[in-house]
């Protein structure tokens, strides 16, 4: 049987997918662990914490990356250029692994020391990539900016020459670690973020997969949605609109183009019999006074089933992010029978089908966001997923990449 472990910062994000992918494993009879730097509230079967001496350094390590790099551009929102990492190398469970995946591991968990240290254990170490990170300077997300299709020598994230050189440097280090090793792959989720990793000057020789995540039906399917609503207390004629993210106030996410399409909806329908539903964060002062309808904030949601139930209430879920690889919550919204509205942008028009599941908004265009709410509500448009997307498909993309994997040479290959 083979063993596979798969190392992630926490069950956020990535994480989430991680795990959802854990399960896929395990049904096809391949022993898999997760290795998580950070814990949960009540901890999960399969994932192995690391210990506070960890999360310490993690901590620690992060705080000086941030501080050396405050005067970014806010916009940009993380940049990743750890000085330093955790060496997790000679843990049991990866000791004992056949394969290893990387998915999301900042915030100073693991840098491009670390990896290569992970990749000098001559298996085959999959790297599934949850942004750009993997072949860019340090950005995550790099908006109208292709630096990375050279060298990431003029870093728009920051002004100085001397931070700038941070882009430099970061990129320099990547391409030693991937010259050094021919036993990394990289999967891609979305289509946009493959053709970038095809397209940048670190991973344009480099066997680059897209595979997109993993998508349970068990939690995440239709239930009836008047039955949904009376759960969350939401009279069953309310028409729900719903949002979702960790931090509402973030420039990627889109949450200002969302503000103002709301406001040209107000114009629209009657603001009476409609209902703005928030999860992913408190309540955000600015947003209930700015947004034109009534507001609900859940919170973070910590459980898929409640997760769930939120889709299941709404009436459509938007989506504005202004750069995203293969948003989540779409998904889980199309799993749910839920439409979704959003930009045409990153991966997301790879799960939306325009005016048939939901709405793909011209970039940036706060008029066409409202455009495609109000297209769904009046058209009663039904959320689905496409079949790419379902469970089988998905995991027999990853035991075809085992095969290819399983035939690499072992041996680093050296400058």
């Amino acid at each position: 049987m083979k063993a596979v472990v798969q190392i992630q910062y926490s069950t956020e994000s990535g994480g989430r997918s991680a795990l959802r992918l854990q399960r896929a494993f395990i049904k096809k009879g391949i022993q898999s662990t997760i290795i998580s730097l950070q814990r949960d509230i009540h901890p999960v079967e399969g994932i192995v914490y690391l210990g506070k001496f960890s999360r310490y350094f993690a901590n620690l390590y992060n705080r000086l990356q941030v501080w050396l790099t405050k005067n970014k551009d806010s916009k940009y929102a993380l940049f990743s250029v750890l000085p330093f990492g955790i060496n997790i190398s000679k843990h049991d469970e990866i000791k004992k692994a056949d394969i290893i995946y990387l998915h999301w591991v900042q915030n100073g968990f693991l840098n491009a020391h670390q990896i290569g240290k992970i990749a000098s254990l001559n298996k085959p170490v999959i790297m599934v990539m949850h942004d750009m990170w993997s072949f860019s300077g340090g950005c995550h997300y790099s908006y109208d900016c292709n630096q990375y299709l050279s060298s990431c020598g003029n870093c728009p994230v920051f002004n100085s020459n001397r931070q700038k050189k941070f882009a430099v440097n970061e990129f320099k280090r990547k391409l030693k670690l991937y010259k050094k090793h021919n036993n990394i792959f990289f999967v891609s989720p979305s289509k946009w973020l493959y053709n970038c990793a095809k397209n940048s000057n670190l991973l344009k020789d480099k066997p680059v997969f897209y595979i997109p995540n993993i998508m349970e039906r068990t939690v995440f399917k239709p239930v009836d949605k008047p039955e949904a609503k009376k759960i969350l207390n939401i009279p069953t004629h309310i028409t729900v609109i719903a949002f979702g993210a960790i931090s509402i106030d973030s420039y990627r996410k889109g949450g200002q183009y969302l503000n103002k399409a709301l406001k040209i909806l107000e114009t629209q329908i009657d603001s009476s019999n409609i209902l703005i539903l928030m999860f992913g964060s408190d309540y955000n002062k600015t947003l209930a006074e700015t947004i034109p309808f009534k507001i609900r904030f859940l919170g973070y949601l910590e459980d898929e089933y409640t997760t769930a139930l939120a889709y299941n209430a709404s009436d459509v879920f938007v989506v504005p992010s202004l750069a995203d690889n293969q948003p989540t919550t779409v998904q889980e919204s199309l799993a749910c029978g839920t439409p979704v509205v959003g930009f045409n942008v990153g991966g997301i028009p790879d799960m939306i089908d325009h005016k048939q599941n939901g709405y793909l908004a011209t970039y940036k265009d706060e008029n066409d966001l409202a455009n495609g709410i109000k297209f769904c509500l009046d058209n009663n448009i039904k959320g689905s997923m496409k079949p790419f997307f379902e469970m089988d498909e998905t995991i027999n993309k990853h035991l075809q990449l085992f095969e290819l994997a399983e035939n690499i040479i072992k041996s680093p290959v050296h400058d």
